[in-house]
């Protein structure tokens, strides 16, 4: 009988435990690297991602708002200065308009209208109500923005002409201000 069983397994190789236990084993450790590649991959992207909202969250908060009326002061029936209060939102964060070593600031403002296109008009800032001395735009502070509108080139503002102002923060969205002159005019003009 011992005969009969060495004659059945002559031509037979069969695999040890040892050499199957290797194989296992490399297949576990090909695969633990290719989901360690992907987690890595996976919480690079959602760490991006948390950054990326973040930093949107964070510009929205800088959002600045007309607060009252805008008024024109006119000379000889022209616009000569334009007066407006901004604010911050309450749930806001703060918008800087401290004024750089050169007298220029981080805010800026531009002028359009049908004819013309100054990217950075003159600007003057009167704090009406403040919680701290700085030139940074708080919750609960009002800030009044006087644009000087130039006197020299193709800029006339008279009745009945459209225009836009353009607000732009250092941080957070553009604020634009649209109004027309009305046809009846005086020294100083509501903007509704």
């Amino acid at each position: 009988m011992s005969r009969l069983l060495k004659w059945l397994r002559r031509d037979q190789e069969g695999i040890t435990g040892l050499e199957t236990a290797i194989i296992l084993i490399a297949f576990v450790i090909v695969a633990s690297v290719f989901a360690y590649v992907v987690l890595s991959a996976g919480l690079f992207s959602s760490q991006k991602a948390k950054e990326a909202v973040n930093a949107g969250v964070q510009s929205t908060m800088a959002t600045i708002e007309i607060r009252g009326n805008i008024v024109a002061k006119m000379e000889s029936g022209v616009v000569r200065e334009i007066y407006f209060c901004v604010g911050i939102p309450h749930a806001g964060s703060g918008v800087d308009f401290t004024p750089t070593s050169a007298n220029v600031s981080p805010v800026v403002i531009s002028y359009v209208d049908a004819n013309n296109l100054i990217p950075s008009v003159n600007w003057t800032l009167e704090k009406l109500s403040t919680i701290n001395s700085d030139n940074l735009l708080d919750p609960n502070e009002l800030f009044q923005i006087t644009v000087l509108i130039p006197a020299s080139g193709n800029v006339s503002i008279g009745p009945y002409h459209s225009f836009s102002l353009e607000v732009k923060p250092p941080d957070g969205p553009v604020m634009t201000v649209e109004r027309t002159i009305p046809g009846r005019i005086s020294q100083y003009v509501n903007l509704h």
